[in-house]
């Protein structure tokens, strides 16, 4: 028998057929009902950063619940800076989707935290906060950091208030920076350490400032060295140890006696409040050498040293670390012909002297090498050594326009005149025989010990050629010659021996009427000849026309003899290669004009000498 079922007295049969879900329910009781469950969830938007709990956790993820109608994953490795997560926790997360393909929310805890650390980089800049980051690596000009996701520059004149010569050793330290440019368009940012620091250094700076002066001993680390000097940290505060004042002797480089980084105590010797300038001495610390100088140490005195600066007239000796002393280029030689000091000495040479003079009141010495040799003048056997008409083989040390400078030997020169190079040639410098650093052999025409004077012959090693050339080129003897130089005022001639004749314009003139011209060579007759004035006057056209040379020659021996001013004015041209720059033809000299030439040109040669 069917089982009866119990009717419900109150139930509402009006409503049985409705249908959907809720359908049973008034629209007061629907829209009750949608509050409370639109409640229980949260309203999001993508590129958010909220606040997620961790609801559960697996191999691979974090489950994260944000309070939106579905759990969202974070991949687990976004945590590896929170090792003890555990479900319960709290995380900032970034929404990236709120429903993807499969219909998840995606969402980020890295994109999160980059988000708040740009957020916390604006903050710093614009409240000038400090932030905390650490130093991945190094790069050129400085290093990278990293705040919290954020890469930053830190620039290598950031890092410290004294240079930075390794930058290896803050990689993967801790630092506080300051935010001090934002690059927007390219995620660029710029940091420093070193504001920081000047800020803890300014009081520093000031207490040291206001306490500073003359004389004061502060102790200082070496932060930076160049050629003139070092400059030296003071706490704050930089001084400059100049390089003369690092130590009392004579140094080419700070390095060569300070390191960077050292410690080390220095003095105050000048203070510039208003420049903020510091003047530091290191030497002054330590007494003066001169002042340990030996007592007995005096004029004649012989010392040793080294060779510490060259100079164009003389070269510095360091007897003892700042103790120096001048020597002379006049004292390094009894040569009387001043040269350069390189040719005696070099700078580092170690070399012996005598003290010349000593004021240890200013603190000055001056030395003399050539006093530790004997002086070759004051020798005993130096007049017998270089008596007139002794020969000697010496090198050329200095040409000038009236002769050269033989040296014997050091210290002992003579003079060789131009006149006396050559008994043939016509020499107008020197240099057109010899050259600075030649030999040449001599003989003494001249000593005068008292006056340290050497005259010197080079041609009189041999005899006197024109006492042959006498016999051969007589007055009336034919002979041929080369023109080799000629002008509106006569001709050089070339003849044999080497030796040279003159010839007027018109007796070149040839038997055809043509003049002889440069190069040519044609026979001459000699008409005049000076053995003492070293003079041929010759004539091509006396040799095709010797009967009207003659006539003239007897028509001028017949003349009225000139005046003694006549004589000489007439003497002073005539028959020489001079007589080619004379403005007006000379006649040709009489005899009394050969005598009045020679001897001006004896007083010519002793004025020269």
């Amino acid at each position: 028998m069917a089982e009866q079922v119990e009717l419900v007295d109150n139930f509402d049969w009006d409503n049985v057929d409705a249908s959907g879900f809720g359908g049973n329910y008034t629209s007061e009781q629907r829209a009750e009902m949608e509050e409370m469950y639109s409640g229980t969830l949260t309203t999001v938007q993508e590129e958010e950063v909220v606040t997620g709990t961790v609801v559960g956790m697996t191999d691979r993820d974090v489950i994260l619940n944000i309070g939106f109608k579905s759990d969202g994953l974070v991949p687990l490795s976004e945590f590896r800076d929170l090792p003890d997560l555990k479900a319960g926790d709290t995380v900032e997360v970034f929404i990236e989707e709120q429903e993807n393909a499969n219909g998840q929310l995606i969402l980020s805890r890295k994109k999160a935290k980059i988000k708040q650390a740009w957020k916390a980089i604006y903050d710093a800049l614009e409240n000038d906060s400090v932030l905390e980051g650490v130093v991945k690596r190094r790069t050129k000009g400085g290093l990278i950091m990293d705040l919290d996701g954020v890469e930053a520059f830190l620039p290598g004149s950031q890092i410290d208030v004294k240079p930075i010569r390794d930058f290896d050793i803050y990689v993967g330290r801790r630092m506080e920076v300051k935010v001090v440019k934002i690059n927007a368009a390219f995620d660029n940012v710029v940091v420093s350490h070193k504001v920081l620091i000047e800020k803890d250094l300014e009081k520093q700076r000031e207490a040291i400032l206001n306490n500073l002066e003359k004389g004061q001993i502060l102790e200082g680390v070496i932060k930076n060295m160049t050629n003139f000097g070092v400059f030296i940290d003071l706490g704050g505060v930089d001084g400059l140890l100049h390089i003369t004042d690092i130590s009392w002797g004579r140094i080419a480089h700070p390095s060569e006696v300070l390191q960077l980084d050292q410690k080390l105590n220095i003095v105050v010797l000048d203070f510039d409040e208003a420049k903020k300038r510091i003047s530091l001495g290191l030497k002054q610390l330590t007494p003066h050498p001169w002042d340990s100088l030996p007592e007995d140490m005096g004029v004649g005195t012989k010392v040793k040293g080294r060779i510490v600066n060259v100079a164009d007239y003389g070269a510095f000796m360091e007897i003892i670390p700042g103790v120096e002393g001048l020597i002379h280029v006049s004292e390094m030689s009894w040569s009387q012909h001043l040269r350069n000091p390189q040719d005696f000495i070099k700078q580092g040479d170690v070399v012996e002297a005598q003290i010349l003079t000593l004021d240890r009141e200013d603190r000055k010495m001056s030395l003399g090498i050539k006093q530790l040799s004997e002086d070759p003048w004051t020798r005993g056997d130096f007049a017998d050594k270089y008596a007139i008409g002794t020969n000697h083989n010496g090198l050329v040390r200095n040409l000038t326009n009236f002769g050269l400078f033989v040296e014997l030997e050091e210290g002992v020169d003579g003079l060789v005149h131009v006149s006396d190079l050559s008994w043939t040639k016509k020499i107008k410098h020197p240099s057109e025989m010899v050259k600075v650093g030649d030999r040449l052999d001599v003989v003494v025409l001249e000593l005068d010990v008292a006056n340290r004077r050497l005259a010197l012959g080079h041609k009189q090693l041999e005899e006197n050629p024109w006492d042959t050339f006498q016999t051969v080129f007589t007055p009336g003897s034919v002979h041929t010659a080369t023109i080799i130089d000629k002008n509106d005022r006569g001709a050089v001639l070339e003849l044999p021996y080497g030796i040279e004749g003159f010839a007027y314009p018109k007796s070149l003139q040839k038997e055809d009427g043509s003049m002889a011209e440069n190069g040519e060579s044609l026979e001459f007759r000699v008409i005049e000849f000076s053995k003492d004035d070293r003079r041929v006057v010759l004539s091509h056209q006396a040799v095709y026309n010797k009967q009207a040379e003659e006539e003239g020659r007897a028509a001028k021996f017949a003349k009225k003899k000139p005046s003694a001013g006549a004589a000489g004015a007439a003497s002073q041209g005539e028959g020489k290669l001079s007589d080619m720059k004379k403005t007006t033809p000379a006649e040709k000299s009489t005899l009394g004009d050969l005598d009045a030439l020679s001897a001006l040109r004896d007083k010519m040669m002793d004025n020269e000498s």
